[in-house]
């Protein structure tokens, strides 16, 4: 997970986003549709069109970093607050948060995202044998 300082700025791209773009490619975004520097140390969000991928391009002293996550199920959610003439929503570190986190930003509830299974749980269902039956 990010640690994300209060102060820093944070900006969603409100339109889906090819996510074979890396450094260059969504650098280009921020500078024409963001209309920002990322050298001032803002974080660019990215997600694309089913929003079960994110990037996020900041710079980081001496490179641009492009950090990235993909959902195995579920989506992320794309904040309101964009107008139509709008292509960017500004957000605050807790959001994000939030956002990647898999929690609803209206209701606080989590969404639907992938669970684990225990290896065990894999190994009996791959067996066919219960820990019931272990045990007697």
């Amino acid at each position: 997970m990010l640690s994300i300082s209060p102060a820093v700025r944070i900006f969603v791209h409100a339109l889906p986003t090819d996510m074979r773009k890396s450094f260059d490619g969504l650098y280009a975004i921020v500078q024409h549709a963001f209309a920002k520097d990322v050298f001032q140390g803002d974080y660019f969000v990215f997600l694309n069109r089913s929003r079960d991928r994110c990037k996020i391009l900041f710079w980081d002293r001496d490179g641009l970093v492009v950090w990235a996550k993909r959902l195995e199920r579920g989506s992320f959610q794309l904040p309101g607050g964009a107008d139509a003439a709008s292509l960017t929503v500004e957000v605050d570190s807790t959001t994000l948060a939030m956002i990647l986190g898999g929690v609803d930003l209206h209701t606080g509830q989590r969404r639907k995202r992938y669970q684990a299974v225990a290896a065990a749980d894999v190994c009996e269902t791959i067996s066919g044998k219960s820990s019931a039956r272990r045990s007697e």
